[in-house]
């Protein structure tokens, strides 16, 4: 069967296809039209600062940190720029791997590796953590040529915090080292917490903590252009950072280091303070660390190290250890009785050496009568049994009264934080804390400064002070001056005094002649023999351990470490009509009578001070009693105390 065409068909179909077909394209178009429209006209301002946003990085910048100088202009804590090599774990598929591939082209030792083992467990989710710091200009360019073969892998240009003396001062400025979790939770409550947008580091102890938001300084920061592969390409504009403010220290460095060194690698601490000011003229706490292992985090060979070393380097003595001051605590005593008229000056009591109170004998720690003792013989002799009877005449709570605004048992108010309270105790006290109440025999050792006893050397040294200064209390601190960088204004931390203790001239005198005659005829006077100025101190000495009745104390037949601390008050220049210029407390752990371990290092401190005498020559400054002691029977808590 022959079939035929239709070409009048065939047409309508073609017609058909085209026109179907031209509304296809014409409803793609039309389409592609509506969306370049929606895209460019209604959507444009939000679509491109999309993609300024995907193009144009807004980086933060750091600030420079501000400097810590000394009273004299020293810097002991600065900044310099380096390079450090960083891994962002979230983009590295075999963190190990790429570490050893980089040990190939620098440096890494093992400390590194360990460190940055550290710092991946300690932060969690940062997007880069150093492996390596400091790098050399030739480590730069050699991993400059080979960086295409590392991605995940950045080199940055950072500051770093440096501590030029290291060890020297360390307890007391600190160190800075990186944002931690609880760092973290810490900036959250501060008002300016968006100024720590960024920010890797911040103080960690020290005045470093103490004065970080002054230190910070203000983030800047700076557009940049980056690539879809999140590399820089230039820098389109910037917003500079400001400084942070400097702090002027009252430190006296030179006088820092000079006491470091005459403590050696015996553990204790030393604070000098400016009566009339309050400025902390030393601090000083024995064994230090280095701070600059801190920077860029510890790594865990070192950090077992200083943490496990049974000396605590980590410890902060001048801060936070509370000891029994042992005899140091006599001339407030007697200061005490003057005020409150238990005691005349004249007045004399006889020492058969004991003293016999509730049928127990306490006896003085020398075992030898003394006599007839008035209250000039009791301070330079250092007669136990005297303040055993005024101790026992004032009562716990008269002396609790009186020693609390010296600032015994007190938290001073020093610009650093962690200040331990110790404790001034009182009936109130002992209620509070055993639920007992106070037995008039646990007074008579607190005439010697032992029993409860348990003040910190800080707070030693603000009462010395503030004797020194005629009973007028300045708080005591470490930063003098705050420099604001923009103006170069520099204000005042301690502007005025804090208040003043009511203390009769007279009475002031007596103690202080007979605290200078400490050191011309009494305990002192071998430290000071030849000294050209006048000198007020006492001696003292604090049982670790009590010893059994008619037991001598024998040093020898002790464990070093159970062995008496050596204390000694003093200040200087205390002659007639002179202003002390410097007031100081030290204690040297297990360091015996405190004659022999402590006054000697006084006397190097007071001869630099005062004479600008430099013992034994000490490295320069980098941009980097005579008498025996023998056992005492005193009814306590803490060690009885070997008079001096």
């Amino acid at each position: 069967m022959t079939t035929f065409r239709n070409p009048e068909h065939e047409i309508l179909q073609f017609r058909t296809r085209v026109v179907v077909a031209t509304l296809f394209v014409l409803v793609c178009f039309g389409t592609l039209l509506a969306r370049f429209m929606w895209l460019q006209v209604v959507k444009h301002a939000e679509l491109y600062e999309q993609a300024e946003v995907n193009r144009i990085a807004v980086v933060p910048v750091q600030a420079n940190r501000g400097l810590i100088r000394d009273r004299n202009g020293v810097i002991i804590a600065r900044n310099f720029s380096a390079y450090t090599l960083e891994i962002n774990p979230r983009k590295v598929d075999n963190v190990n791997a790429v570490i050893d591939e980089l040990a190939n082209v620098i440096e890494i030792q093992p400390r590194d590796r360990r460190r940055f083992k550290k710092l991946q467990e300690e932060l969690k989710g940062a997007e880069s953590i150093p492996i390596r710091t400091r790098l050399t200009d030739d480590e730069v360019a050699r991993f400059a040529a080979q960086r295409f073969r590392f991605p995940g892998v950045e080199l940055r240009a950072r500051l770093f915090r440096h501590y030029p003396l290291g060890e020297v001062g360390a307890h007391m400025i600190g160190y800075i080292g990186r944002i931690s979790p609880a760092d973290k939770e810490r900036i959250a409550t501060f008002d300016d917490a968006d100024n720590y947008g960024g920010a890797e580091y911040i103080g960690k102890t020290g005045i470093e903590l103490s004065y970080e938001r002054e230190l910070h300084g203000a983030t800047g920061s700076e557009r940049v252009e980056i690539t879809a592969g999140g590399r820089a390409v230039r820098t389109l504009d910037r917003a500079p950072s400001t400084p942070g403010n400097n702090l002027n220290l009252s430190i006296d460095i030179k006088l820092q280091q000079i006491v470091e060194q005459a403590f050696g690698d015996r553990r204790g601490a030393l604070i000098a303070i400016e009566p009339e000011t309050g400025d902390v003229l030393a601090f000083v706490s024995k064994p230090s660390f280095d701070p600059n292992l801190f920077v860029d985090g510890i790594d865990p060979k070192n950090w077992d190290e200083l943490n496990n070393d049974p000396d605590k380097p980590l410890l902060n003595r001048a801060l936070r250890g509370t000891y029994p001051i042992g005899s140091t605590y006599k001339p407030f005593l007697a200061l005490a009785a003057l005020q409150t008229g238990k005691r005349r000056a004249d007045q004399v009591i006889y020492d058969p050496g004991y003293f016999n109170f509730g049928g127990r004998r306490f006896r003085d720690s020398n075992k030898v009568p003394l006599g007839p003792v008035d209250m000039h013989k009791s301070i330079v002799k250092s007669s136990d049994i005297y303040y055993y009877m005024v101790a026992n005449d004032l009562g716990v709570d008269t002396i609790h009264d009186f020693m609390k605004p010296f600032g015994f048992g007190q938290i001073t108010g020093i610009d650093l934080e962690g200040e331990q309270t110790g404790i001034l105790p009182s009936s109130a006290w002992k209620e509070k804390r055993f639920k007992q109440k106070w037995f008039p025999g646990e007074t008579i050792s607190i005439g010697i400064g032992q029993g409860y006893n348990a003040f910190t050397l800080l707070q030693l040294a603000h009462a010395t002070a503030t004797l020194a200064n005629d009973g007028v209390v300045m708080k005591p601190h470490l930063v003098k001056s705050i420099e604001d960088v923009k103006t170069g204004e520099a204000r005042l931390t301690v502007p005025k005094e804090s208040y003043r203790i009511p203390l009769k001239p007279e009475h002031i005198r007596i103690v202080r002649e007979a605290m200078v005659d400490v050191n011309i005829s009494g305990t002192g006077r071998q430290a000071f023999l030849g000294a050209p100025y006048k000198v007020a101190g006492k001696t003292g000495t604090a049982q670790v351990i009590g010893i059994k009745q008619n037991e001598k104390y024998n040093a020898n037949r002790i464990d070093e470490r159970h062995r008496d601390h050596s204390l000694f008050i003093a200040f200087a220049p205390a002659g007639p009509g002179e202003k002390p210029k410097i007031a100081l407390a030290l204690l040297v752990e297990n360091g015996g009578f405190g004659s022999m371990a402590a006054a000697p290092i006084a006397r190097q401190a007071l001869d630099y001070y005062l004479l600008g005498k430099v013992p034994n020559a000490p490295a320069p400054l980098k941009p980097e009693d005579d008498r025996e002691p023998s056992g005492e029977l005193v009814a306590q808590v803490n060690g009885g105390a070997h008079a001096q």
